[in-house]
């Protein structure tokens, strides 16, 4: 009997942790992520019928955007934060869709700072092996097998995804983005009006656009690094990199939910002439980031539940 107060306890437990992840809403809903505030301020204020729920240090937005029933919040920046609180609004709303919005550096040398980019498949780019110097060269674990071009010591790797049922780890590259989703994104994406400036000193590119496919990256580092920018876009052909989308991509292929990103040049991951423009144009990149997510919610139609296996095409 003396362990009955520990049993108590455990189940008290137990009951909490089940209580918690109980779904708190049970309206289909699309979940709409931006990383840090100047990214979601439009979006926010063009919701209707919110009302807010707070769960784990996390505000979520409950509401209707763009004649949708939507779920907004920040993600934090980071792909840790991105992927927790993605987890949490899966675990306690109805998502049936995922769409980030924010700000990114442009990688691809043809795009420039206010431009939106809406790419079709991520990798997590540091998801790698820090290999052993030797000599002139660099020495990699033999279970490494072939891999891309390295950066010195950072050889890219495989993400490794547990299924169950599976005796091994499924090793995954890229996360496709939901094709049907990038369809909705792929019809407006002339139709929309972006701006080229949020203040007469603050601009970007003439006559911004928005670029649909693509790859994108994401990874714990903010880049600035024209050398490191370069190889990038070398080995992954990326045309943008963030702090956050990949790891979103990840947990949504996890959950068998459709995801998509649309994110905002603010500045050229160090591949500009001057200083980094990120602190300059953050609110413009956010801004026709936003404006497409607007457009973008408007023209995707209606769906009902998702197909088990939509996610993972």
């Amino acid at each position: 009997m003396r362990f009955a107060p520990l049993l108590l306890a455990s189940l008290a437990l137990l009951t909490d942790r089940a209580a918690a992840a109980e779904q708190v809403d049970p309206t289909p809903r699309i979940a709409i992520i931006s990383a840090y505030s100047p990214e979601w301020l439009a979006l926010k204020n063009a919701m209707s019928v919110t009302r807010t729920e707070i769960i784990a240090d996390v505000t979520y937005i409950v509401g209707q955007l763009e004649g949708k029933d939507v779920v907004l919040f920040l993600s934090g920046v980071s792909m840790v934060n991105a992927a927790m609180t993605t987890q949490g609004a899966i675990d306690h709303f109805k998502i049936r869709r995922i769409v980030f919005s924010g700000i990114a550096g442009g990688i691809n040398p043809s795009l420039s700072a206010g431009d939106v980019v809406v790419a079709d498949r991520w990798s997590e780019y540091l998801e790698s092996v820090f290999a052993r110097k030797t000599g002139a060269g660099w020495s990699v674990p033999k279970w490494l097998g072939a891999t891309l071009p390295n950066y010195g010591m950072i050889f890219p790797y495989a993400v490794e995804i547990a299924h169950p049922g599976q005796d091994k780890p499924e090793k995954r590259f890229w996360f496709d983005v939901d094709p049907n989703m990038l369809e909705a994104a792929r019809s407006i994406a002339t139709k929309v009006e972006l701006k080229t400036c949020l203040k007469r000193d603050v601009c970007g590119v003439a006559d911004p656009r928005v670029v649909i496919g693509g790859p994108g990256v994401s990874g714990p580092a903010f880049i600035d690094n024209a050398e490191f920018r370069k190889w990038i876009y070398d080995t992954f052909k990326a045309n943008l990199v963030d702090n956050e989308s990949a790891s979103v991509a990840h947990v949504a292929y996890s959950n068998h939910i459709p995801f998509i990103a649309f994110r905002g040049l603010s500045d050229l991951a160090g591949g500009g002439a001057g200083e980094n423009t990120e602190n300059e144009l953050e609110h413009l990149a956010s801004d026709n980031a936003a404006t497409v997510v607007k457009a973008f919610l408007r023209a995707l139609p209606e769906s009902s539940e998702n197909r088990p296996d939509e996610a993972r095409k």
